[in-house]
């Protein structure tokens, strides 16, 4: 295994929890398809990007939220709410993310977003105020 690639499953590890790694380790070993892309994700995502010291996690999560809340990418902005709680944004400070993606995204944007928001905030047992 790459040093990049066992840099990021420590870190999806410390994110995500002993049991995502695992499944994902599993995962990467098999012939599946897309694998590559999985991959990929771990070794230049998770490996060299996440693993970067030029910003906190706290602060690329906010920053990867607002690029996706532009993309409109409402599986990735669930997927990344969550990560950021496990980075250590808190419910308000990713409501102030949506919020100051109105002016700049639009608010088709920030309505999809808030929604995917939402589900992420009840899928982790939580209400989507604090």
């Amino acid at each position: 295994m790459s040093k990049q690639r066992d840099k990021g499953l420590e870190i999806f590890e410390e994110i995500y929890g002993e049991a995502a790694a695992t499944g994902a380790r599993q995962h990467l070993e098999t012939d599946d398809f897309g694998v590559e892309q999985a991959k990929w994700a771990i070794d230049f995502a998770f490996g060299t990007i996440w693993s970067r010291d030029g910003l906190q996690r706290k602060m690329r999560s906010a920053a990867v939220l607002g690029m996706l809340i532009a993309l409109r990418q409402t599986e990735e902005i669930k997927y990344h709410t969550k990560m950021g709680i496990a980075n250590g944004l808190t419910k308000q400070e990713i409501e102030e993310i949506l919020y100051t993606a109105v002016p700049y995204c639009g608010l088709p944007a920030s309505n999809v977003a808030k929604a995917a928001m939402k589900e992420a905030f009840e899928e982790l047992g939580e209400t989507g105020k604090d």
